[in-house]
Parts: C-alpha cells; structure tokens; sequence
C-alpha cells in the first residue's frame, strides 16, 4: 500500500489575516496638518492700531527752518526806518525772500520779479516781504530805483536770517565766509511755515512762489 507523502505548504504561501479592530496605517492625504498661529506680539493692552499712520511734516535739512513750525516772530526797521513785526501780519499769508545784496544783478532780478508780479499776489491776499542784511538807507534807493511795491526789511545783524536758516557759510573763488543764502519762505495765515524754497533762481522765483500760494487755498 502506497505511503501518503505530506506537501508542506511554506510559510510565504499563506494568507495571514489581521484581527478585527487593528487601526490601518494613515495615508498622507488622511493626515490632518495642524497650522500653529504664532502669538501676536504684546501691545500694552491696547488694540492695534488700524490703517496707516498719518505722516508728519519732515524738518528741513541742514538747518533750515521746519515746514509746519511756527515762523518765529521777529521787528524789523523797514526802507523808512520804521519797525514792522511778522505778527501784525497774522491772517494773511506772506511771502518773505531773503537775498544778499541791494542793487546786485541777481538780487535785481528777483526783487522785479516780485514787482511784476505783485498785482496777482494781491489776488491771494499775500504780503511779500524782502530781507537782506542791507541797512534802511540803501533800501529806500534800491525801492525808488526799480519801482519796487513791497516792503523790505533791514535785518543788519544777520539775526532773523538766522533764525530761518538763511545765514550760512557760502564760498566764492575757494574763499569761504558767512552770508545770505538766496531763499524763501511762505507763512500761512496761522503763522506756520507752508513752503520752503532753499534753491532759488532769480528768473522766475515769484511764479514758484503764486503756485505754493495757490496750493494754500
């Protein structure tokens, strides 16, 4: 009688099943990301400031006097030697231009400029104002001379021109010394500075200056 011969089936054949209840393994699209906020930063307990913060008038550099300050009040003699204040003016805009020299080409270019233009400053209600450190004499020559309509003011001590920042060092063939540097200011009518002019160029400076007006309102 024929022997049964037992097949051993391998290990590797077999089928093992898991036991019911085991947890499968996760795939990448089943796992769940967790974003951490970091924390707002401390304010003090107050709440965050919203919308952009309103920017302030930045002061002028290199020692000129701020747009947005208060133009410092000043008395100054005037052509016919009588005392004329920046806050008797107070309500109006004005129109003050510092330069060097009664009588000098550029100066008499600036200073007409102003003449021939003074009907539309008075449109504006503004009273323009010339200082050089010139004295009360020479200023009523250089007026009657060239027709000149407006005010000028002898500032012979140089003191208001450096409380503007106009008094500086300036330099001509290599020689430095101190003197008036050729600039303009418009006050509004609450006394602040409105507009700088550092960079003046005679020809033409008074309709730079109409249009800085016009933006006053």
């Amino acid at each position: 009688m024929a022997k049964k011969v037992r097949r051993s089936t391998s290990q590797a054949g077999k089928t093992t099943k898991k036991p019911a209840g085991a947890s499968r393994k996760p795939t990448k699209s089943a796992v769940r990301r967790v974003v951490r906020t970091p924390p707002a930063p401390a304010t003090g307990g107050r709440p965050a400031a919203r919308g952009p913060v309103p920017a302030k008038a930045a002061p002028q550099a290199d020692g000129w006097l701020a747009v947005g300050r208060p133009a410092p009040d000043f008395t100054l003699p005037d052509h016919a030697g009588v005392n004329v204040s920046l806050a008797a003016l107070r309500g109006k805009p004005v129109v003050i231009f510092f330069y060097p020299k009664d009588d000098t080409p550029g100066c008499t270019v600036e200073a007409c400029g102003f003449r021939d233009a003074a009907a539309r400053f008075g449109k504006r209600g503004a009273v323009v104002i010339g200082i050089s450190p010139d004295g009360s004499a020479s200023h009523a020559r250089f007026r009657t001379k060239h027709k000149l309509p407006f005010t000028l003011l002898a500032d012979e001590a140089h003191t208001v021109a450096e409380q503007f920042g106009a008094w500086r060092e300036k330099s001509l063939y290599g020689r430095k010394y101190m003197g008036i540097a050729r600039s303009t200011f418009v006050i509004d009518g609450k006394g602040r500075v409105a507009r700088v002019f550092t960079t003046v160029k005679p020809a033409g400076h008074a309709d730079e200056v109409l249009a800085a007006l016009a933006d006053l309102g």
